[in-house]
């Protein structure tokens, strides 16, 4: 009998009993120690891994373990995310009583050995690094043979699978394999989904055989080097000015990709960072909850890191670095003729509330800086921890418009003092930090909302009784050239999209945001929020976001006629609370000037959409419309009828599907369909469902990529578009749908699953190059 035989043997035999099984690895292989995986980037080992190894981790790996709701916290696009492994612990907890502490990779550890600390597991062998060793006392390789033993059933909707986004987590170490194996057999990975090829399997095995050898971190390019020390040096002068302006724009973009758009090829991607080192010397990453907590040095300065995990789309928030924006920072924040005198504290009084901390800096220097990149601004209160936000997310509508008032307009000094007066009535719920008793705190905030409503509208009363009426005139037009000047927001449910545009139908709401309201949205939802903190801090964030959407949706209904603003804003709380209804009576109304734009129909609402298209028209960008697809005139007609599908039928549509469409020529184009729930009203915490309104439910397709998370592909031809067609406006059920899925689906089961998968990622790549990355898979659906 073979040596590697016997070992086999003894496996199955110690496989039993958890005890002995851990007892038995560690007599065949050793004890475990963390290994040595990284080989310096030209090395032959290190080449296999860039060239051969990660594309298919990161086709059929990463897609599902990139996030930090990644089954078992398994975060596979990057080195050492690969080399931490996995934990039981759960991320998304919102029933925990107490904070838990946060396990950010590259953040709350800086090696191995201390997430083992932490309780992660190894995924790779860490015993007796031989052939044998490294494929029997592998995770990663016990699972990948394990589906190869254990291929997926011939079967369209997959049986003896759990799917649903809050599954139990099943996470064995090594010594519990043989007990999972045994009572999932078909769990084998990639779970649930079709088997690798053999060319992909045979190099995985060949790279996990040998060690699992790994690439060391990538040097940058001497243009690179070049920038990067040229906005660190911007970052980091040692003025009392300087440094406020410099906190500011960290405490802004500190979840944002980077990346210098003047170097010509693929961008690569930056992280902005607190360290206590200066530029020149090596960072040494100061690692907080939050970004304006204390840091607990003298002096800090701010780095940009190169981004080291593969880039998946949901959590790439792309930000361009160039010249000009060096120049407009330089122009907004250091040239203006004002004094820092003293820097603010980081007391959590004092740091929480950016009305407070960033006092001295220009209101329009910051309302501009926000601005410039809207879109990545409000992408952050989505697109950052939240991976899974089903919760935060049921505070705002499936489908909106985004408008914001124009900055220079808002640069005089009555309105700099207004928001000076009303420091304490800005406040947030961040300054509770991350164990909060919501209740309680909630009624403060809704008074202390209150309060400040009530002082605005006294404002701008008194602003606009001189025949000053109010007008389009307020709102930003992007200075006749930026696209952030109109945004859209789809919400999917526990996720959301923010895209440049007025993308789809004219939407039920729509939100004007000032700069103060633009502020807390972002230290609310972005800079004070803690994935990992309890329960009540996540409700209570939840709670007082309601107070924000109402006071954005009361700016919008504000350019309507006086005698129907009310009337308006309350049509969308159907069935409300009466605290919802006074809430409503007592803050909406006090505004009670005329405005100066003339309706002339009985749907000012439709008007006033129609006024703002036509004057935002210089900077609306058409990217998502369906317009020179190479399609025929009447194929295009076609799919932009499907935005007229509304009602009931379409419960049985996902939130997000993509379509692959080739068109006569050959050339394939790729759409997403999404589904907007429609909601009598969205005040309700926890039943959501009670609140929706199916009847107005409907779909909004548009060209390219939207939403990281598709639910089902389906892949047609162009001839076939009308019969598309005309079962998603007949569809009324389930069956409706199943058999839209039969005619047209790519699903999970099929052989087909990854070719296409592989398919819509070279499309994503090439034609939203700067804004693409991997999807995320946690969320395809089993029908």
């Amino acid at each position: 009998m073979s040596f590697h035989r016997l070992i086999i043997l003894s496996i199955v035999f110690f496989s039993g009993c958890a005890m002995y099984a851990g007892l038995n690895y560690d007599q065949l292989f050793g004890e475990a120690s963390v290994q040595s995986r990284q080989s310096p980037v030209d090395s032959k080992k290190a080449s296999f891994f860039l060239n051969d190894v990660k594309p298919i981790i990161d086709q059929r790996c990463v897609v599902c373990h990139a996030c930090y709701d990644a089954p078992c916290q398994l975060k596979m696009s990057s080195v050492e995310g690969i080399d931490r492994g996995a934990s039981k612990a759960l991320v998304y907890h919102g029933t925990r009583l107490t904070a838990s502490a946060p396990t950010r990779l590259f953040e709350d550890a800086q090696y191995t050995e201390q997430w083992r600390d932490f309780g992660f597991h190894p995924v790779l062998n860490e015993r007796s690094q031989t052939p044998t060793a490294n494929l029997e006392a592998g995770l990663v390789a016990k699972l990948l043979m394990q589906k190869e033993e254990h291929p997926l059933p011939e079967q369209d909707q997959l049986k003896g699978f759990d799917f649903s986004i809050d599954r139990e987590q099943v996470c064995p170490t090594i010594e519990e394999y043989g007990q999972y194996k045994q009572d999932h057999p078909t769990w084998g990975m990639p779970y649930g989904m079709p088997n690798l090829s053999p060319l992909e399997y045979n190099t995985l095995l060949t790279w996990l055989k040998d060690g699992a050898i790994m690439n060391g971190h990538i040097p940058l390019t001497s243009d690179q080097e070049k920038w990067v020390a040229q906005y660190e040096n911007f970052l980091n002068k040692g003025t009392a000015k300087d440094q406020l302006m410099a906190r500011y724009i960290y405490e802004h973009l500190f979840l944002s990709h980077l990346y210098f758009s003047e170097l010509a090829g693929q961008p690569r991607f930056f992280t902005l960072i607190r360290s206590t080192t200066p530029p020149g010397e090596p960072v040494n990453r100061i690692a907080t909850r939050r970004p304006y907590d204390n840091p607990c040095v003298e002096r800090v300065y701010y780095r940009l890191i190169p981004e080291q995990g593969s880039i998946v789309d949901k959590t790439h928030l792309p930000y361009a670095l160039n010249k000009k924006r060096l120049d407009d920072w330089q122009a907004w924040f250091i040239q203006p003729n004002y004094q820092v005198s003293v820097l603010p504290s980081y007391d959590i009084e004092v740091a929480a509330n950016p009305m407070t901390a960033f006092d001295a800096l220009p209101v329009k220097a910051r309302f501009r800086f926000m601005l410039d990149n809207a879109q990545n601004t409000i992408m952050a209160f989505i697109k950052g921890p939240v991976c899974r936000g089903q919760l935060a997310l049921n505070v705002i509508n499936d489908h909106f418009w985004v408008f914001f008032l124009d900055p220079e307009k808002a640069d005089l000094p009555e309105v700099n003092q207004f928001y000076r007066s009303q420091a304490a009535n800005l406040k947030l719920p961040s300054e509770l930090e991350s164990n909060t008793l919501p209740i309680t705190h909630w009624v403060r905030y809704a008074h202390q909302q209150a309060r400040y409503l009530k002082a605005k509208s006294e404002f701008t009363n008194q602003w606009f009784k001189n025949g000053e009426n109010l007008t389009t005139d307020v709102l930003w037009m992007g200075d006749g050239y930026n696209p952030n000047a109109a945004l859209t927001i789809f919400r999917h449910f526990d996720s959301a999209s923010v895209v440049q545009g007025l993308v789809g139908e004219n939407p039920k709401t729509a939100w004007v945001l000032d700069y103060a309201l633009l502020e807390r949205i972002h230290y609310l939802l972005v800079a004070g929020f803690d994935v990992y903190g309890n329960f009540g801090h996540q409700l209570i964030t939840r709670m007082f976001m309601d107070f924000l959407r109402l006071e954005g949706e009361s700016n919008f209904v504000s350019l309507l006629p006086r005698e129907i603003r009310h009337q308006e804003q309350s049509s969308w709380y159907q069935n409300q609370s009466t605290q919802l209804s006074d809430f409503l009576q007592r803050n909406v109304a006090p505004f009670d000037q005329p405005t100066s734009i003339v309706y002339h129909t009985q749907d000012p609402k439709s008007e006033l959409f129609a006024l703002l298209k036509s004057e935002l028209q210089p900077v609306l960008s058409n990217r998502y419309s369906i317009i020179d697809t190479g399609f025929s005139t009447r194929s295009e007609q076609m799919l932009n009828s499907i935005n007229k599908i509304k009602g009931e039928g379409l419960l049985a549509v996902p939130q997000i599907m993509m379509l692959m469409i080739t068109a006569e020529n050959g050339e394939d184009q790729l759409f997403t369909l999404l589904h907007n729930n429609a909601h009598l009203n969205i005040s309700s915490l926890f039943d959501e469902q009670s609140n929706r309104d199916p009847a107005n439910d409907g779909l909004t397709l548009v060209r390219g990529v939207i939403g990281s998370y598709p639910s089902a592909y389906l892949s047609l031809h162009e001839h076939e578009i009308e019969e598309l067609v005309i079962l998603l406006s007949k569809m009324q059920n389930e069956q409706d749908y199943v058999k839209l899925l039969d005619t047209f689906a790519i699903r999970r089961s099929s052989s087909k699953f990854w070719p296409f998968s592989d398919k819509v990622h070279a499309w994503y790549r090439k034609n939203q190059p700067v804004e693409s990355g991997l999807l995320d898979y946690n969320r395809f659906e089993n029908r």
